[in-house]
């Protein structure tokens, strides 16, 4: 197993569980949140695959999926095109509303690019600085696997929010 195939394999991971979450959830349960400062399911879903577009198209010098693919129309929410909803307060969280196809729609679209994208990389890709703003600067691979991180725990929060709306 290569390097490439365990970073495959982790982003797969997400899609699946991303999938798994929005499953036959109503726009207004993805909607729901716990408190009126907490994250919704398709806020999570939506931040956690606009951080990997962004990451990733940044990564591979390339045009993010929401703009060169029409999401950012699609979803039409009251953001820049640019956002990625970080930095977003209870109010933004809020305007974030979609079907569980859109979402689960726009997070396969970013998969597929994401996981055409890492199998091409090697030791060496891995290696590569893309950001010099950190101490040490960050290289490719540490990049990647922060994307993962956040990925692997909004998930979870969404998954966390799906099982309290059993409850609700």
């Amino acid at each position: 197993m290569t390097s490439s195939d365990l970073l495959v394999d982790a982003f797969d991971r997400i899609r699946d569980t991303v999938a798994d979450v929005v499953d036959g959830l109503t726009p207004e349960q993805l909607a729901y949140r716990v408190h009126d400062s907490a994250n919704s399911i398709a806020w999570l879903v939506w931040h956690l695959t606009r951080v990997q577009d962004d990451h990733l198209a940044d990564a591979a010098d390339r045009e993010q999926v929401w703009t060169a693919d029409g999401w950012a129309s699609r979803f039409a929410l009251p953001f820049a095109a640019s956002s990625t909803g970080y930095g977003h307060r209870p109010a933004q969280v809020a305007k974030v509303t979609a079907t569980a196809d859109l979402l689960a729609g726009y997070h396969e679209a970013v998969h597929a690019r994401t996981v055409d994208y890492v199998r091409g990389l090697d030791n060496r890709s891995l290696a590569r600085i893309v950001d010099e703003s950190w101490q040490p600067p960050v290289t490719l691979g540490v990049r990647l696997i922060s994307v993962i991180a956040d990925d692997l725990q909004h998930v979870g929060q969404a998954a966390y929010v799906r099982g309290l709306l059993a409850r609700h």
